[in-house]
C-alpha cells in the first residue's frame, strides 16, 4: 500500500472518531450547561468543552468572551476550529475520496451521506434547536461508518489504518476529557464527591456512553475513583485509555503481519499497554492524576509521530 493511501485511511479513522466526539461533548455541555448559575452555568461548562475539544485559543482569538450561542457555532461549524464537527466530516470524506477503491459501497456511503448531510445546515449556527439537529446527524454518522467498516469491509491493511487511526484519536479524546474533569470543571469553593461534582461525572460517563457500563462493573454510585479506573484502567471499556493501548497494539501487530513492517510505534504503543495494565487507580490519584493523564496525552500524540514515520512518510 502506498504511504499517501495508509495516511488517507488513517486519518479519515480520526476525523470520524474526532467528529463523534465532539458531537458527544456538545451534549454533555448542553446537560452540564443547565445547572444553576451559582454552579458556574453556560460559561463555565462551555469553557471546559473548548477546554476538552483543544480549540480553547482558536476560540479566543476569534471571541472576546465565552457564551452558548458562540461556542456551539464554533464546535459544529466554524472554518476556523479545526476540531469543528463539519470540518472534521469534511475531511474525512476528502481522505474517502482518495482512497474510495479501498472502500466498501457502503463505507463510501455512510461518509459521503453524512457530507450531503451537512451542507444542509451551511457554514452558520442558526439557533440552538438547528445545531441539536446536525449533531444527531453526526453522531448517526459516525456510527453507521463504524457498522460499514466492521460488517462490510476485508481485514486487510486498509481496514486496520482505519482502526488504528480511531482509536489513537479516541485514546486522546478520553484522556482530554477526563482531565477537564479532574483539573478544570469542579468550581474551587466546591468539594469533591458532592452533588455538583456527582453531577459532573454522571455527565462525563454519559459523554462516553459508560454509565451503564458504569453500574454493571461497580454496582455503586457515581465516584470519581471508580469513574477514572473504568475510563483509564478497565479494558473492558472500550473507551478507557488501557483498552486504547491495547487495541493500538492489536492494529499495529496486524499491520505488521501484512506488510512485515515493525518499529517503534509497536514498542511505543506495547510499552503504553503495559505501564497501563501495571497501573493501579489509587496509584495514580496518589501520584497526581492530573500529571498522570497528561503523561499519556504526551505519549499517544507521540505513538501518533511514530506511526507516521514508520507507515506514512
Amino acid at each position: 500500500m502506498l504511504s499517501r493511501t495508509a495516511s488517507a485511511l488513517l486519518w479519515m479513522g480520526r476525523y470520524i472518531e474526532r467528529a463523534d466526539f465532539v458531537s458527544r461533548l456538545i451534549d454533555a455541555t448542553l446537560r452540564l450547561a443547565s445547572l444553576p448559575s451559582s454552579y458556574g452555568g453556560d460559561v463555565a461548562a462551555w469553557s471546559s468543552a473548548l477546554a476538552a475539544a483543544g480549540v480553547s485559543d482558536a476560540y479566543a482569538a476569534r471571541h472576546e468572551q465565552v457564551s452558548e450561542a458562540a461556542a456551539l457555532d464554533f464546535l459544529a461549524l466554524d472554518a476556523a476550529n479545526p476540531s469543528a464537527m463539519r470540518g472534521c466530516i469534511e475531511r474525512a470524506r476528502t481522505n474517502a475520496r482518495a482512497v474510495r477503491t479501498a472502500l466498501t459501497v457502503e463505507a463510501w456511503e455512510a461518509i459521503n451521506g453524512a457530507w450531503i448531510e451537512l451542507q444542509r445546515f451551511g457554514t452558520r449556527g442558526g439557533g440552538r434547536e438547528r445545531l441539536i439537529r446536525l449533531n444527531e446527524a453526526v453522531k448517526a454518522a459516525a456510527l453507521a461508518f463504524d457498522g460499514a467498516t466492521h460488517r462490510t469491509m476485508l481485514r486487510d491493511d486498509a481496514y486496520w489504518f482505519i482502526r488504528l487511526g480511531e482509536t489513537v484519536e479516541r485514546a486522546d479524546n478520553t484522556a482530554r476529557l477526563l482531565d477537564v474533569k479532574y483539573h478544570l470543571l469542579l468550581p474551587r469553593d466546591e468539594p469533591v464527591g458532592g452533588s455538583l461534582d456527582y453531577f459532573q461525572w454522571t455527565t462525563i460517563l454519559r459523554t462516553v456512553s459508560a454509565l451503564t457500563a458504569y453500574r454493571h462493573i461497580y454496582r455503586d454510585n457515581v465516584k470519581p475513583w471508580l469513574v477514572a479506573d473504568l475510563l483509564i484502567l478497565n479494558r473492558r471499556m472500550p473507551r478507557s485509555l488501557a483498552s486504547c493501548a491495547a487495541e493500538a497494539v492489536h492494529y499495529l501487530d496486524e499491520l505488521a503481519r501484512i506488510t512485515g513492517r515493525r518499529g517503534p510505534a509497536h514498542r511505543q504503543a506495547v510499552a503504553m499497554a503495559t505501564r497501563l495494565n501495571a497501573a493501579r487507580i489509587e496509584t495514580l490519584f496518589a501520584d497526581g492524576l492530573h500529571d498522570a493523564i497528561v503523561d499519556f496525552i504526551v505519549e499517544n500524540n507521540r505513538l501518533g509521530t511514530l506511526i507516521g514515520e514508520q507507515y506514512l512518510f
